[in-house]
Formats: structure tokens, C-alpha cells, sequence
């Protein structure tokens, strides 16, 4: 009886030090992974803004909106989002009406934002412009460590069905509100009659005119809906992680399609942003390597005091 009792004691240990020999590695969710790639597919709403400028465009709220507007591209997955997520209830998958409103106030600042860069856009070359926009990641750092609290993290099938959901949403909302202030501008500049004369005095030609007006603004909307997507999915530090690797690409693309000059100061800021990009990863992976030594030690702590329980109590 005494050896029958001891049998079941001495199997847990064995089985779970062979669970804790190999911990179960991290890796990104699907919904990061999906986000990351459209932060690096929208790279090219930048360069194609700085075309529009390089090549004759003038009109800056023709601009700003072109960073906004193109968030009606949001409607099909929503809708069919919402389709697929009625058995939760469509009233459970929209946004409170006071997180609309407060999508709305920030859609507007977002609009005076894409104006600003619009001028900053116009007056700079891509590579200088970018250099400036990297260094927003100074202050995403901040406030991640500040806010680091209200980080979101998925943790069910419903969970992650609304962060499917959620980003659209609130992306649609802020782009509807900013389209709106655009329009405004655009109204109160007069650009609306001055779009044929400008068209047919670009450098490019009339139709590749539209044609850069309509890529741009699908290129920025692929990219702020990725950056929206990593903040929810992940960490605004990631986001911003994210916005400064694009520095490389959009210093390489400028070069190659706008001629622009790749000097020295130019060079140091590509090296610094690789090395920063290097260094955040490398310490991804320790941080994480230390969660896991820590997550096998207090188990092998909790399995040993519970076999020791049990062999006390054993008769």
C-alpha cells in the first residue's frame, strides 16, 4: 500500500521538469505581425506627398487630407467584421458614444497635425523630414513608461475579435471627423477650383496627378491603420519603434526616386536609427528570456513544495 501510494509522488516532478526544460518561446500575434506590414507597405504615403510637391502641388489642406481621407477604405471589413460578430451583439462591437466624441475632437487636431507636416513636407526634402519625424519616438517613450498601465493585451477569442474591430473603428471615426476640418480648409482656400489648372500643370502629367493623389492617400491610410494597430495590439513604444525604421526606407527611397543628396549628417542619423532598432530588438529578447528563467523557476518552486506536501503527508 505504501509503495502504491508513493508511485503517483514521485511523476509529477519528472514530467513537469521536462515541461520547464523547454518554456514556450514568445512570438508576435498575427494581428502585430499584420500591423507591422502595414506600416512598411504605407512607407510609401510620404514619398508620394513629397512628389506631389517636388512636381508642382501647392495646396496644403489638398494635402492634409490626403494623409485622412482615405479611411472610406475601412467600411468593407467592418462591415463584414460586424457581420461575423453579430451573435456577439452589434451594440457590444461599437464604440461609446463618449469615445466617439473624444475620436472626433482628436480627429480635428489630427487634421491641423497632417497640415503642419503638409508644410513641413513642402518645404523640406523626404530624407530631412523624416529624420524630424523620427525623433517623436523621444517623446512616444515617455509616455509609454507614464501610461504604461493602461497597456492593452488581448486575452480571449471575444478580446481579440473587438481588437480586430476596435483600430477601424476608431480609425474611421478620426478620419471622418479630420476629412471634415480638411474640406474646410480646402473650402475657405479656394482649392476646390484651383485642382483642374494645378492637374494639368503638374509635372508628371494630368493622370498621374490623380493617380499620386489617390496612391498617397491609400498609402497613408495603410500606414496610420498599422501604426493604430501596433498601439492596440502591442505598445505605442512599438509603434513608434516602427515609425522610426522607416527612416532607412524612406531615406533609400528618396534618394532613388527623387535624387535627393545622401551627405554625411544624413548618414550618422541612418546608422543611429538601425543601431537604436538593433538595440530594441536585442532587448526584446532578453527581457524576455529573463520572464521565462523567472516563470520556470517559481514553477519548479511550486512543484517541489507541493511534492514535499505530499510526501509529508504520505503515511
Amino acid at each position: 500500500m505504501q509503495e502504491a501510494a508513493k508511485t503517483p509522488i514521485a511523476s509529477p516532478p519528472g514530467a513537469t521538469a521536462a515541461s520547464t526544460d523547454s518554456p514556450a518561446r514568445y512570438r508576435p500575434s498575427p494581428l502585430v505581425i499584420f500591423s507591422a506590414c502595414l506600416i512598411l507597405v504605407g512607407a510609401g504615403g510620404p514619398l508620394l506627398l513629397r512628389v506631389y510637391f517636388v512636381h508642382g502641388g501647392q495646396r496644403l489642406w489638398l494635402s492634409a487630407l490626403l494623409q485622412i481621407s482615405g479611411w472610406p477604405l475601412l467600411l468593407p471589413p467592418l462591415c463584414v467584421s460586424l457581420f461575423h460578430g453579430r451573435r456577439h451583439g452589434i451594440a457590444n462591437l461599437l464604440l461609446p458614444p463618449r469615445l466617439v466624441g473624444a475620436a472626433a475632437v482628436l480627429g480635428g487636431f489630427y487634421a491641423v497635425s497632417c497640415y503642419v507636416y503638409a508644410m513641413g513636407s513642402q518645404a523640406l526634402p523626404l530624407s530631412t523630414s523624416s529624420l524630424l519625424l523620427a525623433t517623436q519616438l523621444a517623446f512616444t517613450a515617455v509616455f509609454a513608461f507614464l501610461f504604461v498601465g493602461l497597456r492593452f493585451t488581448p486575452f480571449s477569442a471575444n478580446a481579440v475579435l473587438l481588437l480586430t474591430i476596435g483600430p477601424a473603428v476608431l480609425r474611421a471615426v478620426l478620419g471622418a471627423a479630420g476629412t471634415m476640418v480638411c474640406l474646410l480648409g480646402m473650402a475657405i482656400k479656394g482649392d476646390f477650383g484651383a485642382l483642374r489648372s494645378e492637374a494639368a500643370s503638374f509635372g508628371l502629367g494630368k493622370t498621374n496627378y490623380y493617380l499620386v493623389l489617390v496612391w498617397d492617400a491609400v498609402s497613408w491610410q495603410l500606414l496610420n491603420l498599422g501604426i493604430m494597430g501596433l498601439i492596440t495590439c502591442a505598445s505605442s513604444l512599438l509603434a513608434g519603434i516602427m515609425i522610426a525604421v522607416l527612416l532607412p526606407l524612406s531615406q533609400i527611397l528618396a534618394v532613388m526616386f527623387l535624387h535627393e543628396k545622401f551627405d554625411g549628417p544624413k548618414g550618422i542619423a541612418l546608422v543611429l536609427s538601425l543601431w537604436g532598432f538593433a538595440s530594441y530588438m536585442y532587448g526584446e529578447k532578453v527581457q524576455q528570456k529573463k520572464v521565462e528563467a523567472q516563470k520556470s523557476e517559481l514553477l519548479q518552486q511550486q512543484v517541489a513544495s507541493k511534492t514535499e506536501d505530499l510526501e509529508l503527508a504520505a503515511p
